[in-house]
């Protein structure tokens, strides 16, 4: 069944299994993991990252930047999440998809190249900065990666 609303919910592990129109949000492990809103089933894990997903939470609602297309799934869905209103947009052509996946390598490169900021979770009331001078991404990848490693077991 088609999904048009999703509700967020902060987590630090997303649950073994996961409800339909429900966005789980992990600021530990810079992922936000749901289900396909096509309805098809498929687990969807958008990592948090300047040149990847961004998300912003305000009084409840969640919006993630930029659109989630599912281009490796059977379904190949394609929408917006703008709060917590699923918007559905059209299917791209496979060189549009292509062009897409090549600008997304280029900004992975520039960030890792550290050209970019870090900034990846808005909220509406300000979190504490790292103390004694730490870098707020230190670890991230590791968090990341033992992440994925919990998703996909």
């Amino acid at each position: 069944m088609r999904i048009d609303r999703i509700t967020p919910e902060l987590v630090e592990l997303a649950p073994r299994v996961l409800q339909p129109g429900r966005l789980y949000i992990s600021e530990k492990y810079r992922a936000v993991v749901h289900l396909c809103c096509c309805g098809c089933g498929e687990k969807v894990v958008t990592p948090l990252s300047p040149a990847e997903w961004q998300i912003q939470l305000a009084q409840g609602r969640a919006t993630l930047h930029p659109s989630i297309g599912n281009w490796s799934m059977a379904c190949q869905s394609h929408y917006l999440i703008r709060d917590n209103r699923v918007i559905w947009s059209g299917q791209l052509s496979k060189r549009q998809i292509k062009a897409v996946f090549e600008r997304d390598q280029r900004d992975l490169q520039a960030m890792h190249r550290g050209t970019q900021e870090q900034p990846t979770v808005e909220q509406s009331t300000p979190s504490p900065s790292p103390s004694g001078g730490e870098r707020a991404d230190a670890g991230w990848r590791a968090r990341l990666k033992a992440f994925w490693q919990w998703l996909t077991r």
